[in-house]
């Protein structure tokens, strides 16, 4: 995301604190969040060069919003009115949007022209009728709309992070709108945000499913499935934590204007500043085929290493700053990862919420199956399937290639072995930290040698390919320079 995008969402958020300011019955805080949400969903979707797709795609992601709430949602939570009234701005707000193609021939609030108002119309009625028909026929009823609305997320996920699939669905899409298919591209879809959008709507399914969801009007769940400020990037905030924040009473003030300006000048630092001055020589597929010294290549590792948290951590800063300004404080993100003395501290404190997320729905019910299992799994080999199984998982968010799945295989093998050397150095442990000097003198030691092992693991996620990391690999240890 640019600076300039930035600052427009700043902008925003602004907006909404000024209101929030003189508006003592709290009637336009979430009608403000809802258009905005919805407006910027379509304002960041990157422009792709299949006709239409990309006014479409923010169009389907409203779709699934609204069947995510169709599915979730008690009768407690379906006010008629409130629910029509919510409608008619998401609605009107799309409208609005697909009628700025009447000012020119480019795109205003889109990358590209929308299309045709009646073609906008039609979608608008169908996506209408097959909600209303979900709601009928679907809620309710079996666990099985939350299985299939789940199994709908990941498939959608695999489509586009599989080249191969993104490459043949573009192909399709590309025929469809009557452009050449000889041109198409895995780059051709690029759906802003899915991932974390995906995220929240698989927890508020499996919450549902569990009981544990917190009641929520249609605007709230849009408004905690789109909030402008972590769609692109995260974090991936809980639910009920959230809500809690929407509505509670939230009144403005210098000390959290001055507490976000403060968050947003050292993201902007960070993002703009640091992480944009190490990309110019951290490890790219580029650089990393031009290497031809050690010395070299342990700089672009240690840049890139760094680069990825700058630019990662700023843009959560940025955007905890812009949810401070709405009166909503978006969960940490990064906490010093690079200062804690293993692998699991590490991951505890790196991307928290995205490892929060995989702890909750994945690793935590993946290990009570496997130790309630009628045949006894030993207590090694549950920690070792369910670390390869949930970093591999991890990997593959990222990307469905190879190398992500190589550096999901190893952190999961790496926290597999911290955890049984650190199960068997327990006694030694102990008397090491009956010795302050000693302890702190370890302490280094195991802080530098889990840098030093997580910056490797960059190599995996950095390049595109096996071979090039090899290479690299190879460069780093003095092997073919």
């Amino acid at each position: 995301m640019s600076l300039t995008n930035i600052l427009i969402l700043v902008g925003f958020s602004l907006v909404i604190f000024i209101f929030s300011k003189f508006d003592r019955t709290r009637k336009f805080r979430n009608p403000l969040l809802l258009v905005f949400s919805t407006g910027v969903i379509f304002w960041l979707q990157p422009a792709l060069p299949i006709r239409g797709l990309d006014f479409w795609l923010p169009v389907a992601t409203l779709a699934l919003v609204a069947l995510g709430w169709v599915l979730t949602s008690k009768p407690e939570e379906r006010n008629c009115r409130l629910t029509l009234i919510t409608g008619v701005l998401v609605i009107g707000t799309v409208l609005v949007i697909a009628l700025t193609r009447f000012l020119g021939m480019t795109g205003i609030i889109t990358p590209s022209r929308p299309p045709q108002t009646f073609d906008v119309l039609l979608v608008l009625l169908v996506v209408g009728a097959t909600l209303f028909l979900s709601y009928k026929f679907l809620k309710g009823r079996t666990a099985l709309p939350y299985v299939v609305g789940i199994i709908v997320l990941l498939v959608i996920f695999a489509a586009l992070k599989l080249p191969v699939l993104t490459e043949w669905i573009s192909e399709v899409l590309r025929l469809w709108s009557g452009q050449s298919r000889e041109l198409a591209s895995s780059l051709d879809l690029r759906w802003l945000g899915f991932s974390y959008i995906a995220f929240r709507l698989i927890h508020t399914l499996r919450d549902r499913q569990n009981g544990r969801l917190p009641a929520m009007m249609l605007d709230e769940y849009i408004i905690y499935i789109l909030f402008f400020p972590a769609i692109s990037a995260g974090p991936i905030d809980r639910s009920e934590r959230f809500i809690k924040d929407l509505r509670q009473p939230f009144i403005p003030s210098a000390d959290v204007l001055g507490g976000a300006s403060k968050r947003l000048v050292i993201g902007l630092l960070k993002k703009f500043v640091a992480a944009d001055l190490l990309a110019m020589i951290a490890l790219n597929a580029v650089n990393a085929a031009q290497i031809n010294s050690t010395s070299w290549a342990w700089i672009l590792v240690y840049a890139y290493a760094f680069q990825i948290f700058f630019d990662f951590s700023g843009y959560t800063d940025i955007a905890i700053s812009m949810g401070l300004l709405m009166g909503i404080k978006l969960p940490e993100n990064f906490n010093a990862p690079y200062l804690k003395p293993n692998l699991t501290q590490f991951w505890n404190n790196w991307h928290m919420t995205l490892t929060q997320w995989f702890r909750a729905y994945f690793f935590n019910p993946l290990t009570r199956s496997l130790r309630s299992s009628k045949k006894p799994v030993p207590v090694w080999m549950v920690i070792l399937i369910t670390q390869l199984a949930t970093m591999t998982l991890i990997g593959l968010w990222h990307g469905i290639t190879l190398n992500f799945v190589l550096w999901g295989l190893w952190h999961g093998l790496g926290i597999f072995i911290q955890n049984r050397w650190s199960d068997w150095t327990k006694p030694l442990s102990a008397r090491i930290q009956q010795r302050p000097v000693l302890n702190k003198v370890v302490t280094i030691f195991t802080t530098l040698f889990t840098f030093q092992f997580v910056a490797l693991g960059w190599v995996w996620f950095a390049l595109p390919s096996m071979d090039l990391s090899l290479q690299v690999f190879g460069r780093l240890f003095g092997m073919g320079v």
